[in-house]
């Protein structure tokens, strides 16, 4: 089961600062006392596709995936989350449900902030307003930018950006390692293709000395080739 608890005023000050920093007083006390931290397992769902958005969500800690059911039960992932993003309000703006999924990729903390008070923030404080506009732009740039390499390029240049996205969202051990240890399916749900392909390919990375591979552990050996794999796509 999750674990809720009131959110430390220690994290709202120190992880939720590009939010925290813009607000007046009262708002910073209504943060304080009407945000809730939640607990998420591995691979717990965070929210639902068809859920009504009820609150803006930030990861204060962990790794979470936004993903979508398309044809045949087939999972695409659209997006990554890393601590401290916000995520979860677009639909809420857009005046619907959740068009998509989110489960965390690994143990995670989640910030819950009403929406009705974001409300109250954006309709009262420009400087909030902007904020959320700013981060939506980005986001819809991102997803555009990452719908064209996904449907335009062959399995390789695919496989060759997701382990690329891994590497930036998430970073790497002092070994090299990726700090997000992915199941092979998630590979595939992550460069829309199928589990079997992701396998492969991967494979055929590792023969090539691109990467290196143990378990769910994979270390990136030759980068540039992997960038250049992934612009020739």
């Amino acid at each position: 089961m999750t674990k809720k608890e009131i959110v430390r005023r220690s994290d709202v000050i120190e992880k939720l600062g590009s939010l925290y920093d813009l607000l007046t007083e009262s708002q910073r006390k209504e943060l304080l006392d009407e945000s809730i931290a939640v607990h998420y397992r591995h691979d717990e769902i965070i929210y639902e596709e068809g859920e009504v958005p009820t609150h803006l969500l930030c990861l204060l800690s962990g790794k979470a995936k936004i993903f979508k059911e398309g044809v045949a039960h087939r999972t695409q992932i659209v997006r990554l989350v890393n601590a401290v993003d916000f995520f979860g309000y677009r639909d809420h703006f857009a005046n619907q449900n959740y068009v998509t999924s989110c489960a965390a990729f690994e143990p995670s903390i989640v910030c819950k902030i009403p929406m009705e008070m974001v409300n109250r923030w954006v309709d009262e404080n420009p400087r909030v307003a902007s904020l959320v506009i700013k981060k939506m732009a980005t986001i819809i740039g991102q997803t555009d930018e990452r719908l064209v390499n996904l449907t335009q390029k062959h399995v390789r240049g695919r496989l060759a950006e997701t382990l690329l996205l891994l590497k930036s969202t998430y970073g790497w051990e002092r070994d090299g390692r990726l700090c997000i240890n992915p199941s092979r399916q998630d590979l595939g749900n992550l460069s829309n293709m199928t589990t079997a392909n992701a396998i492969r390919t991967l494979g055929a990375f590792v023969s090539e000395g691109l990467v290196a591979v143990k378990g769910r552990h994979i270390t990136i050996l030759n980068e540039e080739e992997l960038k250049n794999i992934s612009r020739k796509g």
